[in-house]
């Protein structure tokens, strides 16, 4: 897998052409190891490696496509209907005190990979924010994400 051009908008690939996502669609490796949640034919969810809380995860098309407006009416229904059971399984598995839901378009916007659309789910307390991330770049979490991926598969709506 190639890192992220600075200089450009290109994704992520397996030298194939593939995005990092698309690779994870794929399902060439273990769900476990992938920490992939939930797949459907056209969208599927998986855990946030870098995540911002305990919980946080991405909701994305299987394709590569960086604007909402490329998605197909099949891709579009799933993904929000994927976003819905997302937040049921924060919910349900993590309680949190809120969820926020967003989607970075472009670079410009935070989008880390911006050929690539996803949305975040991402589970909020009261107080999950502090000093550590702005001062030294480091994200404190009470969970190990295997752990946060095997209460959320659980909880996953039927």
């Amino acid at each position: 897998m190639s890192g992220l051009n600075e200089e450009s908008d290109a994704p992520l690939d397996d030298g194939e052409g593939r995005t990092l996502f698309e690779v994870l669609a794929d399902g060439d490796h273990p769900d476990d190891e992938t920490l992939v949640l939930q797949r459907g034919p056209t969208c599927f969810a998986v855990m946030n490696a870098y995540p911002y809380t305990s919980g946080h995860l991405m909701v994305l098309p299987r394709r590569a496509v960086g604007e909402l407006a490329e998605l197909t009416d099949e891709e579009h229904a799933e993904l929000w209907a994927t976003v819905r059971d997302a937040v049921a399984a924060v919910n349900s598995a993590l309680d949190p005190g809120g969820v926020n839901v967003g989607v970075n378009l472009g670079r410009a916007a935070g989008a880390g990979i911006p050929g690539h659309l996803h949305v975040h789910v991402v589970p909020r307390w009261s107080g999950d924010t502090n000093f550590t991330t702005t001062v030294a770049n480091v994200r404190v979490l009470p969970e190990a994400l295997g752990e946060s991926w095997r209460r959320l598969r659980e909880a996953w709506p039927a």
